[in-house]
């Protein structure tokens, strides 16, 4: 693994994701890629990944995965127990038609790629070309690529226009959200549209490095107290929406799955 815990911890600096062991000094978290498990023990956590994950994760992802450890923003990427929890999701509801919002290099996408038919297709967005271009021969190894739209650019002008045309509206099976925190409702409200009656949209980082119990003043990187209360709006929001059945799981950093019912 190209980052050590250490070198983690310091790239996150994030006060809400290390513990104090007796003494109060800091325990950095586990040094998988993207880890951002809420799990108390990094022992049960590595367990997890060389027991059920590692084994069974395709070579492709694999390969995107140790790409996505050299980037510099390798803490952006989706881990790698989340990942195959998407894949078999995405299985699971049978998705054919699907979204992604905010793909960095692409390894939840390539997860999504994998697991739908042949047929398929995943409508990606994200600001960032570059990036998804740096894992996008991983996806082209593995014969996925022909499934995806990629679009660069500001999400909400594309839902806008999907929006626009009636025939769009409750046609996706599932959408995948990670990316900007502060849009996640206006997100919200436009997916419920495209999405079909028993369709899922899932939305990342719910629990935001555990961040979402700690007292206001509580330290905290800044771009994680920034975020934070849009975090806690979008929980309170979900909860109170009768247009959707959610469970909020704790993979990864925190995943809310919602079904649209109305």
């Amino acid at each position: 693994m190209a980052t050590t815990a250490t070198e983690a911890a310091k790239a996150a600096d994030q006060p809400a994701a290390a513990q104090a062991n007796g003494n109060g000094e800091q325990k950095t978290r586990h040094s998988e890629v993207g880890h951002k498990s809420l799990l108390k023990s990094d022992e049960l956590y590595q367990y997890i990944l060389d027991t059920s994950v590692y084994p069974r994760e395709p070579e492709s992802m694999k390969e995107l995965r140790e790409v996505t450890a050299k980037h510099p923003w390798n803490l952006m990427t989706t881990s790698a127990d989340e990942g195959q929890f998407l894949n078999m999701l995405i299985k699971l509801i049978g998705a054919k038609k699907t979204m992604e919002i905010g793909v960095y290099t692409g390894y939840s996408l390539l997860a999504t790629a994998l697991a739908l038919p042949e047929d398929g297709t995943i409508l990606a967005m994200d600001i960032n070309r570059e990036n998804y271009e740096l894992g996008l021969p991983c996806i082209e190894k593995a014969g996925v690529a022909h499934k995806i739209d990629f679009r660069e650019g500001p999400a909400l002008p594309v839902l806008d226009d999907l929006i626009a045309d009636e025939k769009n509206h409750g046609t996706y099976d599932f959408v995948f959200v990670d990316a900007d925190k502060d849009n996640y409702l206006n997100y919200h409200e436009r997916l419920l549209k495209l999405v079909k009656i028993g369709g899922l949209i899932g939305y990342d980082n719910t629990l935001w490095n555990g961040s979402v119990v700690l007292p206001d003043d509580a330290p905290m990187r800044k771009y994680i107290r920034y975020y934070r209360d849009f975090v806690l709006v979008l929980n309170k929001a979900l909860a109170a929406d009768e247009r959707v059945e959610i469970c909020q799981l704790p993979v990864g950093d925190g995943v809310t799955l919602c079904r649209r019912v109305k």
